[in-house]
């Protein structure tokens, strides 16, 4: 039996408002599961990220997820046209056989998309 199903990643946020603004407006999650002012759950396509409010910046600034994508390519020009990715990680072709690039959140949190080559 497999018991392990989906991994969802926790982030740390600065301010939970603008962390769901930026993610509605940016990155185009289109659903808000919960809000207050310490919790946040929002979700596009298949994906779910969870953020929660700390006061410190070293925790965004030191954290990452990555997600595994289709059509890498088309999400990659939907970044850019929205200028958040990452100025060290534009799209391109990795050793390990995943087609990648990195964005950042206004809080430093940095999210790799990646497609299987």
């Amino acid at each position: 039996m497999e018991h392990l199903q989906i991994a969802v990643p926790v982030l740390a946020s600065l301010n939970i408002d603008k962390t769901v603004h930026f993610y509605q407006e940016k990155l185009r999650f289109d659903r808000l599961g919960w809000k207050d002012e310490n919790y946040a759950v929002l979700g596009r396509d298949k994906i779910e990220i969870h953020f929660w409010k700390c006061t410190d910046k070293i925790h965004p600034e030191n954290t990452s997820c990555y997600i595994r994508v289709k059509n890498v390519d088309a999400l990659y020009e939907e970044m850019k046209q929205a200028g958040v990715v990452h100025p060290n990680g534009p799209l391109k072709n990795q050793p390990w056989n995943i087609r990648e690039f990195a964005i950042l959140d206004e809080d430093g949190n940095m999210i790799k998309f990646g497609e299987n080559l």
